[in-house]
């Protein structure tokens, strides 16, 4: 399965669920393109939209990227087998 994700949009191509998942991204920084497999992701999931983002380290320049995950990334990301964090308000 590769799935896209370029400032904020994302698709997905169907794919057998052994495959190894790969997510196409962009460093804003660099502007580097990039697959990237599942576990380079982790994925925070929040009470709101301003708390529920998607991570990784780009690997051209090295420096962390943080993006904002609507439904549909949060959907795709999972899915892929992204490691999840769901943040808790106490």
């Amino acid at each position: 399965m590769t799935t896209t994700m370029a400032t904020g949009t994302a698709t997905a191509a169907p794919a057998d669920a052994r495959a190894a998942v790969l997510f196409k991204a962009a460093c804003p920084d660099c502007r580097g393109r990039f697959e990237l497999a599942s576990d380079a992701f982790r994925l925070a999931i929040g009470g709101s939209r301003r708390t529920t983002f998607y991570s990784f380290t780009c690997p051209d320049c090295r420096r962390a990227v943080r993006r904002p995950a609507g439904e549909r990334i949060v959907e795709l990301l999972t899915g892929g087998g992204v490691r999840t964090l769901r943040l808790h308000s106490g």
